[in-house]
């Protein structure tokens, strides 16, 4: 299991530093000079040449890959070309504030989901089984942009005016001070994700309840509450841990679209900010940002599935 668990975590860095390689590529292929951004199109091309120099953009490509490279080692990410602070300052408040979000959506989307799903697969066939399966499927249909407007207009701005449609924070306060403003992109998030895990849940638990072994401890006369904790969940939790895995992880890029629709001061907006203003290094730093975390919770939902499902550990060892 330790030898299995390191594999995967080895190939897990592999692929993150080819993250790293694409993140610098793509940010090559911006358009536009960063230099010329900063001083404006009436700047001479002396002014340019020094401000060039002083951002290390005349050096050779490899070589700033290489400092860039260096720096992510020792946590810095770089100088924001619009702010001419370091990046990791710029980002430090947003981080924290995307995070707040990401861990309430989370922490609700995912008991919600699997709640749903097993509740739905018990009642197979009956009324309430295809009502959640119905509502599942026209939500997930849905892109996140339409709930998030969907909820502004229900709760904020036309027909109960009872949360606020954007974030009201100042600069330099924290979001979690007026939980008020926290409510519609959570629901949103929740909203995108929730569907998923309980279509897969359900799948998954149907598939697990008809399964022999699930049957013989039926015909043992072992409690239903008993047959599904101890026998169809174990096994259903390994499938739905690697779906669970990629809908946390959609969170940390689908954040970008829901914190520009609410004005909330996260990695989102700082990502759509420092694209307008050509801002590289922020630029490179929120990119990666997310693909590690979409990298990490992946390896965890591998890890958890191994862990969990006897019949996928069994085949792993092998």
């Amino acid at each position: 299991m330790t030898r299995l668990i390191v594999k995967r975590l080895l190939v897990s860095l592999v692929v993150l530093w080819l993250v790293t390689l694409l993140v610098y590529v793509a940010t090559l292929l911006l358009p536009g000079d960063p230099a010329r951004a900063i001083l404006g199109q009436q700047a001479t091309p002396e002014r340019i040449a020094a401000l060039q120099h002083q951002l290390h953009l005349d050096e050779p490509v490899w070589q700033r890959y290489l400092t860039w490279l260096g720096g992510l080692f020792t946590g810095d990410l770089g100088t924001s070309t619009s702010t001419q602070g370091p990046v990791t300052a710029l980002l430090a408040d947003r981080v924290s504030a995307s995070l707040v979000l990401l861990v309430l959506a989370a922490v609700i989307a995912t008991p919600l989901g699997l709640a749903l799903g097993t509740w739905s697969a018990m009642r197979r066939g009956r009324a309430t089984d295809q009502a959640v399966s119905g509502i599942s499927l026209v939500i997930a249909a849905l892109p996140e942009f339409v709930i998030g407007v969907a909820l502004i207009v229900l709760f904020a701005t036309t027909v109960f005016k009872a949360l606020p449609s954007v974030t009201l924070s100042p600069p330099g306060e924290p979001v979690w001070r007026q939980p008020g403003q926290l409510v519609l992109p959570v629901a949103t998030l929740v909203l995108v994700v929730t569907p998923y895990i309980t279509r897969m849940m359900r799948a998954t638990m149907n598939e697990v309840l008809d399964s022999g072994y699930v049957e013989m401890a039926r015909l043992k006369g072992i409690r239903e509450r008993t047959v599904l904790v101890r026998h169809a969940l174990p096994h259903a939790v390994g499938p739905v841990a690697q779906v669970v895995a990629l809908q946390l992880a959609w969170l940390a890029g689908g954040v970008v679209v829901v914190e520009f629709l609410f004005r909330y001061p996260g990695i989102g907006q700082a990502l759509i900010d420092a694209v307008g203003k050509r801002d590289v290094a922020v630029v490179q730093a929120v990119t990666l940002l997310i693909a590690a975390v979409y990298i990490v919770v992946n390896l965890l939902a591998d890890v958890i599935g191994i862990l969990a499902d006897p019949r996928v550990r069994t085949e792993a060892l092998r």
